[in-house]
């Protein structure tokens, strides 16, 4: 690992102020994925501005519409949160299946989303829970901010404030892990919204997280997915494309009968 400097932001302000003053530096929250790219050289930032103390991105707030949290909030926090229990349970299931218990201790909603890892979590919450992104700049939509693989809307020096998740009827998410790494090898978050309304996301099986739209029109249908729809799947080390599919048709039967079971 290069030498680098470290500064501890004491609000959003000063954050943003240290980052104009050095193109080159990284904000740090809770380093899950900055801090390896670190190790490996991949990355080689010449100073880590430190976020993770801003009182206002460890927030986590509930009004009548939604819930919405800070981006240093760790995961840990939103599991264990009693607001997103009791509004969105689905998401703090989600959270508390990141990882292990020192991830989960660390690692950060927004340092997930900024990275858009094509086998992270919350991105399939964002996106089945009609997530809106807000930064220093501007609010994103979540149906706008998954740009690619690793890739996002953010622009060079943004920062996510907090991530709004619309309060659903009912949610519930039902993954697969990678043994090793805690990733989902499939993901599939299913949210129920007022006149059926149905969306679904899946993540860990392509390029990165997705509406799978086929699943939505299927959603109200008793009988078993067998052949829905799934194009560009990935296959590596872990799985094939083939079992990718028939995972994802596996959890979003689980994810799916969960929500019917408490409607």
């Amino acid at each position: 690992m290069n030498p680098f400097k470290y500064h501890r932001a004491e609000n959003l302000q000063r954050a943003k102020d240290q980052q104009n003053l050095d193109e080159n530096a990284k904000y740090l929250a809770g380093g899950m994925t900055l801090l390896p790219a670190m190790k490996h050289g991949l990355i080689q930032p010449s100073q880590l501005i430190d976020i993770s103390t801003i009182v206002e991105l460890g927030e986590i707030q509930v009004d009548a519409e939604s819930v919405t949290i800070g981006a240093a909030t760790q995961h840990d926090r939103v599991a264990t949160s009693s607001a997103v229990q009791k509004e969105i349970p689905g998401l703090a299931y989600l959270a508390s299946q990141i990882g292990d218990a020192q991830v989960r201790v660390r690692g950060t909603l927004g340092g997930s989303l900024a990275n858009n890892d094509p086998a992270a979590d919350y991105p399939a919450a964002a996106l089945a829970l009609k997530g809106q992104i807000i930064t220093d700049r501007r609010t994103i939509e979540a149906e706008d901010f998954f740009t690619g693989f690793y890739a996002t809307a953010l622009e060079d020096g943004e920062i996510i404030r907090k991530v709004r998740f619309i309060k659903p009827v009912q949610s519930a998410y039902a993954k697969f892990k990678q043994a090793a790494s805690g990733y989902a090898l499939a993901g599939v978050f299913v949210a129920l919204y007022p006149n059926q309304e149905v969306r679904v996301a899946v993540t860990g099986v392509g390029q990165g997280v997705f509406r799978w739209l086929a699943a939505e029109k299927h959603y109200s249908d008793s009988s078993q997915v067998i052949d829905l729809p799934l194009e560009n799947l990935i296959t590596d080390l872990h799985a094939t494309s083939k079992y990718r599919a028939h995972l994802a048709k596996v959890l979003f039967n689980r994810a799916a009968t969960q929500i019917k079971q408490y409607t």
